[in-house]
């Protein structure tokens, strides 16, 4: 792997973790018309961590009032009321995640293989997308949010392990349907691509091997962290302003393409 490929790939990795496009799909699309053959296993985990670290300081102050809420409950102070119910939402909207990918591992993995699928998964998530812009601006604020909402929306994260199903589109279109305010949808939907972006990590570090190029991993990295936390600032202030739907129209359009040429 040379310094271009390793910046190109940590870009992509960082604009589309968080942007409402679909990584995966886009990742199938590059692969299928310009021929570039999978990244190593370790540089791919390293690319989920430099995104990973782009939530942890970009959510900062919401991770850091769950860590004191965690220290409250064990020294058995009711304090930080209202982070450990985060918590305890993001942990239950992890579980239908895991359960879905465990179970449909394999059939998952088969479809990377299959561009036209991958098309179609886009237009879906441009047309899901295109449903919020009717949406009322109003919405429920964190406590109200009832446990049924997080299961909705780790489902959502566990049907976007599809390629061409956007992670970040699924989970925040899931909670507007759901009723919750704009900015918690969009809150909750990263707080949740923690544990989901350490799971995949695990599962694809367990074959991954080191390698002496590290000079272009790091820089890979260290892209896909500053354009990740740059794209994940731009996706809060549009959700904010109700236009993840203007969205739509790239899915659709990165799908028809992908259909065409592959």
């Amino acid at each position: 792997m040379n310094l271009l490929q390793a910046i190109f790939l940590g870009v992509v990795q960082g604009l589309t973790e968080f942007l409402p496009v679909s990584s995966s799909g886009h990742l199938v699309f590059f692969q299928s018309f310009f021929g570039m053959e999978e990244p190593q296993l370790f540089f791919v985990v390293m690319l989920h961590f430099g995104t990973l670290l782009a939530v942890v300081v970009y959510f900062r102050r919401e991770l850091s009032g769950i860590i004191r809420g965690i220290g409250s409950m064990v020294t058995g102070k009711k304090k930080n009321k209202e982070e450990m119910k985060l918590l305890f939402w993001i942990l239950l909207a992890t579980l239908p995640t895991g359960f879905m990918g465990l179970l449909l591992k394999d059939w998952l993995e088969s479809l990377f293989s299959k561009p036209n699928i991958v098309g179609g998964m886009l237009l879906i998530t441009g047309s899901t997308l295109y449903l919020t812009r009717w949406i009322k601006r109003e919405g429920r604020l964190l406590e109200k949010m009832k446990w049924t909402d997080a299961i909705l929306i780790g489902a959502a994260q566990g049907i976007a392990i599809i390629p061409g199903i956007s992670r970040s589109g699924a989970t925040i279109s899931m909670g507007l349907f759901c009723g919750l305010n704009r900015e918690l949808a969009g809150k909750f939907s990263f707080l949740l691509s923690i544990p989901a972006i350490l799971g995949a990590m695990l599962l694809e570090f367990r074959g991954a091997s080191l390698t002496n190029d590290l000079l272009p991993i790091l820089i890979g990295t260290a892209i896909a962290f500053g354009v990740g936390f740059f794209s994940l600032n731009f996706l809060m202030k549009v959700i904010r302003f109700g236009r993840v739907a203007n969205f739509s129209y790239y899915c659709w359009g990165i799908g028809l393409l992908v259909i065409l040429l592959t």
